[in-house]
């Protein structure tokens, strides 16, 4: 197998993390992801990751709290959930970076973008939290910031479904799925890959993003080799 991408952004979400425990992290399922991020660097391909918080907590589920403060709630989540997957990568002999978008020294780099890429060109997997480090923001929308930032030349959108469909397909059995959409379409159709100020990012960057399912973590290396699975917006 021969990678198609030189530099790639993987989106990992909060609730992948947890496995069948649905909430916090399941180290096992954790190291499973990273099994094949292991295999990509040593392809050559550079990796970046950004984390979700779901699987600790949600800022847009919150009630009554005030949004900006459950939001940064979400981002310390996602730190948590960083390091998680950093230890892990670390067990598979990769040097790793976190890098989070609120300064917090004493257990991460700061993010800063010529670093990110300089790690990147070394071999380093980078990893970042706290999303963009604004309220308001979902970490799909710090994915296509990122991936934009470093160049990546696509974006793997990790998730519990093999791809894009027009209606939910745990819901409807008629549900159609997608092989190839637009960022156009995506958006008129509100079709739910990612909010739509990722969307909008990763249309004015001509960044593609593959939607594809976890279930089978090797999918992972097989989307970056260009082997046909999942959705590819583009």
């Amino acid at each position: 197998m021969k990678p198609k991408y030189k530099r790639v952004l993987l989106k990992l979400s909060g609730e992948s993390l947890a496995g069948n425990e649905k909430h916090g992290i399941d180290f096992d399922t954790v190291l499973k992801f990273c099994e094949p991020v292991k295999k990509l660097v040593d392809m050559g391909v550079e990796v970046a990751i950004v984390v979700g918080g779901g699987n600790f907590w949600r800022g847009r589920s919150s009630g009554q709290m005030d949004r900006t403060r459950a939001d940064h709630m979400g981002m310390l989540a996602t730190v948590i959930n960083a390091l998680g997957v950093a230890d892990a990568l670390e067990q598979f002999d990769l040097q790793v970076r976190v890098q989070t978008a609120i300064s917090m020294q004493q257990v991460a780099e700061p993010y800063i973008r010529n670093r990110a890429v300089r790690h990147l060109e070394k071999g380093r997997v980078v990893v970042f939290g706290c999303g963009t480090g604004n309220p308001f923001f979902s970490t799909d929308t710090a994915a296509a910031l990122r991936a934009a930032e470093i160049e990546a030349d696509i974006i793997l959108k990790a998730t519990m479904v093999d791809g894009v469909y027009d209606s939910d397909p745990k819901k409807n059995p008629d549900a159609k799925k997608f092989k190839t959409l637009t960022f156009q379409e995506v958006l008129n159709q509100n079709l739910g890959v990612m909010d739509s100020t990722a969307a909008a990012i990763c249309k004015d960057n001509n960044i593609p993003i593959i939607v594809f399912s976890l279930d089978n973590p090797q999918n992972i290396v097989s989307a970056v080799c260009g082997e046909d699975i999942g959705t590819l917006v583009e």
